[in-house]
């Protein structure tokens, strides 16, 4: 079985300014997550190449299905990430963010990968705005409100509230 995504640049590297395009599904196996939150589909990935004097540049996107819990209301979440990616892959490593050419070739799955990890999302949230769940009662916030107070005070505060009305009362 072929490596996926592992790209013969002889033509590229002979002529700088050439350019190469690839489309491809990966399977979510052959990039090894480790990552419970992938869902185990397909992942389209488009590649542009083009040479340069110091190696080969690609550009692309990807796209990968993945599932999580809102961090407010705990809904579960599942969408499409899309990932554009722009890196550099060069015979002699100038560059320390730089990918290494080896051998006339270059495997893009690690990097496509590494992009791909980098996108999730640390805390998702089902939508920008959402409420969150009640700290009192636990109600979802987005579905109903509740009747609890939200004006509680932390009993700490307790004497700096006192020293504000003594202020307000001189004022």
């Amino acid at each position: 079985m072929a490596t996926p995504l592992l790209v013969n640049i002889v033509e590229l590297l002979r002529r700088p300014g050439t350019i190469k395009d690839i489309e491809v599904l990966i399977a979510v196996a052959d990039f090894d997550f480790a990552d419970e939150r992938i869902i185990d589909v397909a992942v389209p990935v488009t590649v542009h190449l083009e040479s340069l004097a110091n190696g080969v540049a690609v550009s692309g996107n990807a796209q990968a299905q993945w599932h999580g819990t809102c961090r407010r209301c705990l809904k579960s979440i599942d969408t499409t990430l899309t990932v554009e990616f722009s890196e550099m892959y060069q015979l002699v490593l100038e560059d320390p963010d730089a990918f290494a050419i080896e051998q006339d070739q270059v495997s893009l799955l690690p990097m496509v990968r590494e992009n791909i990890l980098l996108a999730l999302p640390l805390a998702p949230t089902c939508r920008d705005d959402c409420p969150g769940l009640c700290s009192q009662c636990g109600a979802d916030l987005s579905e109903a409100s509740c009747s609890c107070t939200t004006d509680v005070t932390d009993p700490r505060w307790a004497v700096l509230d006192t020293l504000r009305e003594n202020l307000t009362k001189d004022s």
